[in-house]
């Protein structure tokens, strides 16, 4: 399994790559800001060509270059329900500061779109199995992509968790759409259940694991399951 990632643009939003080989069909998750420059490059030095692209939720920093890269690689883009009017009018939460930033870009959906309804479902994409999994809290619609065995180290090895958790800290919520109660719901019910060993690729900053998070987080402290 082939796993790789940029920070993009200037809220650094970690752009991902995976694909089961070179020369096979990728996943990309998150595609932000200035993604497509950089995104093209590790496309063509390893052969890949995008059969999905997937969005943990409907915030600006994620989402920026969904459209044109669902668009130019002819692929369908995968958002929660709840998040999808992001995909036209994602500055709508961040106030005017952003808004006057990316004033003049003109957001509009992909040409297809998947919504990702059913909490636990298991999508295959280019023969990688997908499960999806429901964590609002930092949005309505935020949601944890699951790869089992990607990197072999067991079942439920990589998480790809967008703004719901973080290396020694967790996601915002005083965002419109965000709860703190459903966030550490989401965190309790859908990620602390993993292995300690499931690698965590967040939105943003470093990567880490589920044990790592569970002994040292402090937002996580006297959270089990």
């Amino acid at each position: 399994m082939f796993i790789t990632g940029f920070p993009a643009g200037m809220l650094a939003c970690n752009c991902y790559v995976l694909a089961p080989a070179a020369g096979s069909d990728a996943i990309v998750v998150d595609p932000g800001q200035r993604a497509m420059g950089p995104l093209r490059k590790i496309l063509d030095e390893h052969r890949l060509t995008p059969s999905a692209v997937l969005l943990t939720h409907g915030h600006i920093d994620h989402i920026w270059s969904a459209q044109k890269v669902a668009d130019t690689y002819g692929c369908p883009a995968y958002i929660h329900p709840e998040d999808r009017f992001m995909l036209t009018d994602p500055i709508k939460d961040f106030g005017p500061r952003l808004a006057q930033l990316a004033f003049g870009v003109l957001f509009r959906e992909p040409k297809q779109v998947v919504e990702l309804d059913r909490d636990g479902d298991k999508i295959d994409l280019g023969g990688v199995t997908v499960t999806v999994d429901h964590t609002p809290g930092h949005t309505r619609g935020s949601v944890v992509f699951r790869v089992d065995s990607a990197i072999g180290s067991g079942p439920g090895s990589v998480a790809f968790t967008g703004d719901t958790l973080f290396r020694q800290s967790v996601g915002r919520t005083d965002l419109p759409g965000g709860s703190g109660r459903d966030l550490l719901g989401s965190i309790v019910d859908k990620l602390l259940v993993l292995d300690d060993d499931t690698v965590v690729l967040p939105g943003h900053g470093e990567k880490t694991t589920i044990g790592f998070e569970r002994r040292t987080n402090p937002f996580l402290e006297g959270l089990s399951k």
